[in-house]
C-alpha cells in the first residue's frame, strides 16, 4: 500500500524519498530490537529489508526497488573505500602471500565443488560453471560488518581474512572476464584471460603510482585551508573519481573505491578522513544490507528448497573447510586457520553480480539468481554465528586432534613464517622487476594518452605536422622513464658481488640487454601509434641524440620525480614503523594490534609505568604513533596522550581484554552532580605514610589532582609523584567532593 496516500490533500512526495524514509525507519526499529537482543546488527538490517520488501505484504513496502539497488551499490563503494582506508598497500603486502594462498585454495576448491554439485543436480554445464564461480566468492561487505559488530577486527585472523577477500575480489573480476568469453564463444580463450590479467596489473600499478605522487602532496599543501566539510567532500570526490576510472577501464566500481582508499591511507590525513567518512559509510552500508534483505522471497525458498538447502550446506562447509586448508597451507596456525575459514563461509555481492551476468548473457536459467539470493541471505544470517563460535570450535578441534598432528602443524607454521635471509640474487631480481615494471607501465601510459588525447587535440587545432609535434612532446616525457628502464643502475651493491661469480655473470648481461631492447620496443611502439615509419626512424635517432646531449638533465629530472614519490609514500610514518614481524610470534599465538586512545580515556596523561599495562593485561606496547611522530619501544616514563595510536603485542585474549578496558574506562563527562572542592587531607595515622604520591593511588582513586603538600611548615605546590608522604604531612586535593569523601571513609 502507498505509504504517503493518507488523504486526498496530502502533498505528493517522490517515491525515492518515501522509500528511503521507509527503509531507514524499518532499519532503525530492527537494529534497536537486535541490539537489545545482543544480536549482530547486520541481521537486523536483513530483517528490515525483508519487512520493507515486496515479498512481505503486511507492512508498507518500497515502491522503487531500482532506486534502492543504486543506493546499495553506493553502499558497497563506501564500504570498500573505508576498507581501503584501514588497509593500505603496505598492510596488504604484509599478508599478501598468506591471503593469496588462502584465497586461491578456496576459489579452486569451491569452483570444482560447485560445478560438481550442479552436475549432480542435473543442471546444464553453463549453469554448473556459473554456480561454481558464484559459490567461490565470499562477501566482503557482510564480513566487514560482522567483524565490526563482533569487535574482532583487532584479532590476528582478521588480517588474513580481509586480505583474502581483496584477493578474491580481484580474482572475481578475472573470472567474470573468463565467464563472459566462455559464454559468448562457448570455448575457453587463454589470450583473453592473459590480456585481462595484464590489463588489471597495468591499471593497478598506474593508479597507485599516480595516486601516491599527486594526492598526498595536494592534501599537505591544502591542509591549512581544509575544514572537515571540505575534506569530506574532497575525499568522496576522489573516491568517486577512481570509481569512474575503474568502471571506464572495465573493472568493478568497488575495486576503484578500494584502490583510492588504499592511496589515501598512505597520507597523513588518512585517520581524519576515515572518521569523517564513517557516518556516510554507515548510512549507505545499512541501505545495502536492507536491499539484500528485500531480495528474500519465501516463495523461492519453498519452490527451490532442495537446491537452496544443498547449496547452503555446500557453501558453509565447503567455504569453511577449503579456506581453513588454504590458511594452513600458507603457514597460519591451526586456531587462526579455523577462525579464518569459518569467517569466509558465505556468498554476497559479487555472487549477485556474477549471477546477473549469466542472466544478461542469457546462458543461465532464470531460477539460478533467486536460488543464489536465498543462499546468500541464509549464509548472511549464519556468518556472525560462524565467526562467534569459530574460537571455541578451534579449541575443540585442537583438543580432539592427535597431539602429533597439532605439533606438526605448529612446526610447519613456525617454519613457513620464519624470517629467512634473502640472497643477493633474489634481491636483485626483485629490484630489477620492480624498476622495469613500474617505468614500463608509466611509459605505456604516456604513449596511450598521447595517442588517444594529445594527437586528436593537435589534429583538431589543424597544426602543421601535428603527428610530428605529438611524437616530439611524447618523446620528451618518455625519455626519463626510458633511461630508468635501460640504463639506471639497479641494486649496485648486489651487482658488484654477483658479477664476480661466473654463474650469475651471463644472466646479468642478458637482463641488461633485455632492458635495452625493451626501451627500443617502447620507442617503436610510440612511433607506430603516432607517426609514419619513415619519420619514425628519424625520430628514433633524434631520441638518441637528445639523450646523449641532455643526459644529466634527464637523470636529474627522473630522480626528482622518484624522490617526490618516495617522500609521499613514506611521509605518514607508516614506512618507518619498526620491523616487528607477526610471523615470529606465531607459535605463541601473538600478534600486533593497534588501538587509538580516546580523548576521554583514563589512560590519557599517565605514563606506561603508572598504567601498569603489561602487569594488568599481559601485553607489551611495541610503538606509539603520535601525529607524524613514532615512538619506538617506548620507555616506562613515556606519557600516553589522547589520540595516540598504541601498537601492542599480545594474544587474542589479551588484546580483547585490553580493548574492552580501553573502551569502557572513560572519564565521565556528566558533571551535572559534580561539586569541585579544594579538600584538606591529614595524612597522620593513615596507610599513606611512607608511601610516594604515586604508590598511594590518591589521585587515581579520587580522580582528583594533588595541588599541594604541607610538610613541617613548608608548602610545596604541585609536588612530584615520587614525593614520600610523612606522618605530619597535609595533602590538598582538588576534585569531586563525593569521590574524595568516599575515598577517605574507606
Amino acid at each position: 500500500m502507498p505509504f504517503y496516500s493518507l488523504s486526498q490533500n496530502a502533498i505528493h512526495l517522490p517515491g525515492l524519498i518515501t522509500d528511503l524514509g521507509l527503509i531507514l525507519i524499518t532499519a532503525s526499529i530492527a537494529v534497536i530490537i537486535f541490539k537489545k537482543l545482543k544480536q549482530p546488527l547486520v541481521l537486523g538490517y536483513l530483517v528490515a529489508g525483508f519487512l520493507a520488501g515486496n515479498n512481505f505484504h503486511f507492512f508498507p513496502t518500497v515502491e522503487k526497488t531500482h532506486d534502492v539497488s543504486i543506493w546499495a551499490e553506493i553502499g558497497v563503494i563506501f564500504l570498500l573505500f573505508s576498507l581501503g582506508l584501514e588497509f593500505s598497500f603496505k598492510k596488504l603486502t604484509k599478508v599478501g602471500g598468506t591471503a593469496s594462498i588462502t584465497a586461491l585454495t578456496q576459489i579452486v576448491c569451491m569452483v570444482l565443488l560447485g560445478y560438481t554439485v550442479g552436475q549432480l543436480m542435473g543442471w546444464t554445464n553453463m549453469d554448473s560453471l556459473f554456480l561454481g564461480v558464484i559459490l567461490s566468492i565470499s562477501s566482503t561487505t557482510i564480513i566487514l560488518k560482522a567483524f565490526e559488530e563482533l569487535g574482532v577486527k583487532s584479532q590476528k585472523f582478521a588480517g588474513n581474512v580481509i586480505g583474502s577477500l581483496i584477493v578474491q575480489d580481484i580474482l572475481a573480476i578475472l573470472m567474470m572476464v573468463l565467464l563472459s568469453t566462455v559464454a559468448v564463444s562457448s570455448q575457453f580463450s587463454g589470450s583473453e584471460l592473459i590480456f585481462a590479467i595484464l590489463k588489471l596489473i597495468f591499471f593497478l600499478i598506474l593508479w597507485f603510482i599516480l595516486g601516491i605522487f599527486f594526492i598526498p602532496s595536494f592534501l599537505n599543501k591544502a591542509k591549512h585551508l581544509l575544514t572537515d566539510e571540505m575534506l569530506l567532500i574532497i575525499s568522496i570526490a576522489l573516491c568517486l573519481l577512481m570509481v569512474i576510472f575503474a568502471a571506464s577501464a572495465g573493472f568493478s566500481p568497488g575495486l576503484g573505491a578500494f584502490i583510492m582508499g588504499s592511496i589515501i591511507a598512505e597520507t597523513t590525513e588518512s585517520e581524519h578522513i576515515e572518521k569523517l567518512i564513517k557516518p556516510v559509510k554507515d548510512l549507505f552500508g545499512a541501505i545495502f544490507f536492507v536491499s539484500v534483505g528485500m531480495l528474500i522471497n519465501p516463495q523461492t525458498l519453498v519452490t527451490y528448497y532442495v537446491p537452496v538447502i544443498i547449496l547452503t550446506l555446500v557453501t558453509i562447509f565447503g567455504q569453511s573447510i577449503s579456506s581453513t586448508i588454504g590458511s594452513l597451507l600458507s603457514g597460519q596456525p591451526l586456531k587462526q586457520s579455523i577462525q579464518a575459514g569459518m569467517s569466509l563461509s558465505q556468498i554476497g555481492e559479487f555472487s549477485f553480480i556474477i549471477a546477473t551476468l549469466g542472466l544478461s548473457l542469457k546462458v543461465t536459467q532464470d531460477f539460478l539468481y533467486p536460488v543464489v539470493v536465498a543462499v546468500s541471505a541464509i549464509t548472511t544470517f549464519t556468518t556472525p554465528y560462524m565467526i562467534k563460535f569459530s574460537t571455541p570450535f578451534a579449541a575443540f578441534v585442537e583438543d580432539k586432534l592427535p597431539k602429533r598432528w597439532v605439533k606438526q602443524i605448529e612446526r610447519y607454521s613456525a617454519y613457513t613464517q620464519a624470517i629467512k635471509p634473502t640472497s643477493l640474487w633474489k634481491s636483485y631480481i626483485f629490484d630489477y622487476t620492480r624498476q622495469v615494471t613500474i617505468n614500463t607501465v608509466l611509459a605505456v601510459a604516456i604513449i596511450l594518452l598521447s595517442r588517444f588525447y594529445l594527437l586528436p587535440f593537435t589534429e583538431e587545432l589543424k597544426l602543421p605536422f601535428s603527428s610530428i609535434i605529438t611524437a616530439l612532446v611524447t618523446l620528451m616525457f618518455l625519455l626519463p622513464f626510458l633511461w630508468a628502464i635501460s640504463l639506471k643502475r639497479i641494486n649496485k651493491e648486489a651487482v658488484q658481488n654477483l658479477i664476480q661469480e661466473r654463474k650469475y655473470r651471463g644472466a646479468i648481461i642478458i637482463m641488461f640487454i633485455a632492458r635495452m631492447l625493451l626501451s627500443v620496443f617502447l620507442i617503436g611502439f610510440m612511433l607506430n601509434k603516432i607517426i609514419s615509419p619513415f619519420f619514425g626512424i628519424i625520430m628514433f635517432f633524434l631520441a638518441i641524440f637528445v639523450y646523449i646531449t641532455y643526459t644529466k638533465q634527464i637523470n636529474q629530472f627522473y630522480y626528482r620525480l622518484e624522490d617526490h614519490f618516495l617522500k609521499n609514500f613514506k611521509e605518514n610514518g607508516k614506512e618507518s614503523k619498526p620491523k616487528i614481524e607477526r610471523q615470529n610470534l606465531t607459535p605463541w599465538d601473538g600478534h600486533i594490534a593497534s588501538f587509538v586512545v580516546p580523548c576521554d580515556s583514563v589512560f590519557s596523561g599517565h605514563t606506561i609505568e603508572d598504567l601498569k599495562i603489561r602487569e594488568r593485561f599481559g601485553i607489551n606496547i611495541a610503538f606509539i604513533k603520535r601525529e607524524n611522530k613514532t615512538v619506538y619501544i617506548p620507555s616506562k616514563t613515556e606519557l600516553i596522550y589522547p589520540q595516540d595510536e598504541l601498537h601492542v603485542i599480545g594474544t587474542d585474549l589479551q588484546v580483547n581484554e585490553f580493548k574492552k578496558y580501553l573502551e569502557n574506562h572513560l572519564i565521565s563527562t556528566d558533571n551535572s552532580d559534580m561539586e569541585i572542592v579544594l579538600w584538606k587531607l591529614d595524612i597522620k595515622n593513615t596507610s599513606f605514610v611512607n608511601k610516594s604520591i604515586k604508590d598511594s593511588l590518591i589521585r587515581e582513586e579520587t580522580n582528583g589532582i594533588i595541588v599541594g603538600v604541607e610538610h613541617n611548615g613548608h608548602r610545596m605546590l604541585n609536588p612530584k609523584s615520587s614525593y614520600i608522604l610523612h606522618d605530619s604531612d597535609v595533602v590538598w586535593i582538588v576534585g569531586d567532593k563525593n569521590k574524595i569523601k568516599s575515598f577517605i571513609e574507606e
